[in-house]
């Protein structure tokens, strides 16, 4: 039989593990690649809005020497001035249809363009209405877009930027060719371009601008641009 020990032996304490606080060095350090990605994206941003900046700058046209005309590359087609408008009666935006033989007695401005994909040309749209008073000093009774989009899109589309422009629907392209209006644009061949046609009381072309075309494809043209190239051509 063992004899127990009469004395109690020390038990040791227990050992906690603790998690010593990162030094003041260690947050530096962690925070320094955090605040590098930071800068380098600020960096990066900076340098896409110069550069959006510098393109936008380059695309813009030159001043016209001659101090009339806007300054942005357009040709004139056919037919043109002094010819007689070719008639149409298309779907409208704004119900029913709309024929060129409505506005006879009033000069009326057609506005062919690329359509829905381009928002330039449904833009350039809301900037004609926002000029309505210097369409009307300079003669142009009302204006008239033409695009190939369906009836249905071009009527929401009109809705929701609460344009008050007849849009007219031409899907199989039978007017835009009558025209000529489908050589003046980026897309080929395949949809109209960016065309200016003034149309008088009498339906003679008065004046015609194809803005559309190559070198610059030009989408969009300010309402005083436009006006002035179209003043420069009677000034001639």
């Amino acid at each position: 039989m063992s004899k127990t020990s009469g004395k109690t032996q020390a038990k040791r304490p227990a050992t906690v593990s603790r998690t010593r606080p990162p030094t003041a060095q260690a947050r530096r350090g962690s925070r320094g690649p955090r605040r590098g990605m930071l800068i380098a994206a600020a960096v990066i941003t900076v340098f896409a809005v110069v550069v959006l900046y510098l393109v936008y700058q380059s695309s813009q046209p030159e001043p016209d020497a001659s101090g009339g005309g806007s300054g942005y590359t357009h040709v004139a087609g056919e037919p043109g001035s002094g010819d007689q408008a070719p008639g149409f009666t298309l779907p409208a935006s704004t119900g029913g249809e709309v024929g060129l033989a409505d506005y006879r007695g009033r000069s009326v401005l057609l506005y062919f363009q690329e359509g829905l994909m381009c928002q330039p040309c449904v833009d350039q749209i809301a900037d004609l209405e926002q000029n309505q008073a210097a369409l009307t000093e300079v003669g142009v009774d009302a204006v008239v877009s033409i695009s190939h989009d369906p009836l249905d899109q071009v009527t929401q589309v009109t809705t929701d930027r609460n344009l008050s422009t007849p849009w007219l629907s031409d899907p199989t392209q039978q007017v835009i060719h009558a025209y000529d209006a489908h050589k003046y644009g980026m897309m080929q061949g395949t949809t109209a371009g960016h065309s200016f046609l003034l149309v008088g009381p009498d339906g003679t072309i008065q004046w015609r601008a194809d803005y559309g075309g190559a070198p610059d494809y030009t989408m969009f043209v300010p309402t005083g641009k436009m006006l002035a190239d179209l003043a420069q051509e009677r000034a001639s």
